[in-house]
């Protein structure tokens, strides 16, 4: 199933991300978290894909699992950092054969060594070429891209950003889902610029839970995310304290989504990192709040 006939839907989604793991000895633990999230029924999973591609095999082996095991249906990640035609053509067709119809197309992390590389040979420089790959592929995808409800770390202003979007889905980008953010208004606001910019494929907004104190900076130096006070309080209260921390991180995540779900934003992605205790723990808050299934 395309995604873009769930996200169309008159109805509540909740979707779940997971990730596969970095070596094969974590495999087996790994793949059990993420088919516990997929028990949980979500509307679809997404699953990542390492920097590089260094842990593609495993994005198509979990998805295709999930699939099978749960009837969940999956998006999976693809990224063009570095990587050839010739590759990217090969991942296309694992894709086709492992029965993957939804492709979140991405540039990925530009991995360290390679932050002052020149990338003028690079076949791939940004998302919109990959999208364009997998559009004249001859395979019938339902792709995906990224946006942010600030702005890109490395762009220059928001309006630069949103003239890079509209590239994306005048490309043939199906569907939008935003990087995490801590304040609902700043989603708001960038949802009514993009309208008025002509955007208009579904836009899934993305909440990360923060449970502990140490993934606040992970997050601001991966994304360069506002957090507004409400949220800085609650970590300078209970960020010492484990337990609370993250009871008080999913009933921050949960409050979030009920907002959105509120002001008439109908599909909703949990960035889950493999934790199926959170996950659970977000879904059933909804459950007995709002009645999602």
């Amino acid at each position: 199933m395309k995604l873009t006939d769930i996200l169309n839907r008159k109805e509540l989604s909740l979707s779940f991300e997971v990730f596969p793991p970095k070596i094969n000895s974590d495999f087996e633990s790994v793949e059990k978290a993420i088919l516990e999230i997929s028990y949980l029924k979500p509307s679809f999973m997404s699953v990542t894909y390492g920097a590089g591609g260094g842990t593609s095999k495993y994005t198509l082996d979990i998805a295709e699992k999930i699939k099978k095991e749960s009837g969940v249906e999956t998006l999976a990640h693809l990224t063009c950092v570095s990587s050839s035609k010739e590759m990217v053509k090969e991942k296309i067709e694992d894709f086709v054969s492992h029965g993957i119809e939804n492709v979140m197309a991405l540039r990925g992390d530009i991995p360290k060594d390679m932050m002052d590389s020149d990338r003028s040979s690079w076949d791939y420089l940004h998302a919109v070429d990959l999208i364009r790959e997998l559009k004249s592929s001859g395979h019938d995808f339902c792709i995906g891209g990224a946006c942010y409800p600030e702005i890109h770390p490395e762009s220059f202003s928001q309006s630069e950003d949103i003239k890079f979007l509209k590239e994306k889905v005048d490309a043939g980008c199906d569907f939008l889902t935003t990087q995490m953010f801590f304040d609902n208004n700043l989603l708001y606001n960038f949802l009514y610029k993009i309208r008025e910019a002509d955007i208009n494929v579904p836009v899934v907004a993305g909440i990360m839970p923060i449970t502990t104190a140490k993934q606040v900076e992970r997050a601001v130096n991966l994304s360069h995310s506002f957090m507004p006070q409400r949220f800085k309080s609650i970590v300078d209260k209970f960020g010492s304290d484990p337990v609370a921390m993250k009871q008080a991180g999913i009933a921050y995540a949960t409050d979030q989504v009920i907002d959105l779900y509120a002001n008439g934003i109908i599909n909703v992605h949990i960035y889950s990192m493999n934790k199926p205790d959170v996950a659970k723990k977000i879904k059933e808050n909804l459950e007995g709040i709002i009645g999602i299934q």
